[in-house]
């Protein structure tokens, strides 16, 4: 879902002012109320306004005169700076959504390498005990007792002594998932565990309550 970038509150206010001018209702010539007062009207401090103004200004939309306040310059201004404004608020957009792109890239790549080291130490381990640790795919039938119940409501460990280390949805993988993962029909739970682990599982995923 696409996210709305809200803009901070002096490209607001500039925004709002070059929209009243664009619409006429405040005419070029006329004069804008000093900082103080249009502080108090947007309910921000007066630096705020300055710095809206200021932006105004470099765009000549407006001229900010000192100890005398701003003079409306040019409607057409304002409708430029108004255009502008909204196509740097779509690449703004744009770059915030590709920043949390490649966040959620990061977190799936992590979250893959805690895994993939987990299941290396468990194998060592098993390994130099001499018992090997090999995964097993547990398709969950579709009339499985265990469909829309969480891992950890299961005692999955418990009652199997075999680790989900990750749920196979369709085309999904849900690695590390957690006590709170539930399980839909036709889920393929990937196990580590010992041969006997594999089977509990198979019969607590078929078994009729």
């Amino acid at each position: 879902m696409r996210q709305a970038v809200i803009p901070s509150q002096y490209l607001q206010i500039a925004l709002d002012l070059a929209t009243r001018i664009a619409r006429g209702e405040l005419p070029e010539g006329s004069r804008i109320y000093g900082r103080s007062v249009m502080a108090s009207e947007y309910g921000v401090s007066p630096e705020t306004i300055r710095r809206a103004l200021r932006l105004l200004a470099d765009m000549k939309v407006v001229d900010v005169k000192p100890q005398s306040g701003a003079v409306v310059l040019s409607a057409d201004s304002a409708r430029r700076y108004i255009e502008n404004f909204a196509e740097d608020a779509e690449v703004h957009t744009l770059r915030r959504r590709l920043k949390d792109l490649l966040a959620e890239s990061a977190e799936v790549n992590r979250r893959m390498a805690e895994t993939v080291s987990a299941l290396v130490k468990g194998q060592e381990t098993f390994a130099a005990a001499g018992e090997p640790l090999p995964n097993y795919e547990v398709p969950v039938p579709t009339g499985s007792p265990l469909i829309g119940k969480s891992i950890g409501e299961l005692k999955f460990w418990q009652a199997t002594g075999g680790t989900i280390v990750a749920i196979r949805r369709g085309q999904t993988v849900i690695l590390s998932p957690g006590p709170y993962a539930e399980l839909f029909g036709g889920d393929v739970i990937i196990l580590v565990g010992s041969p006997r682990a594999a089977e509990a599982a198979h019969r607590l995923v078929t078994t009729k309550e």
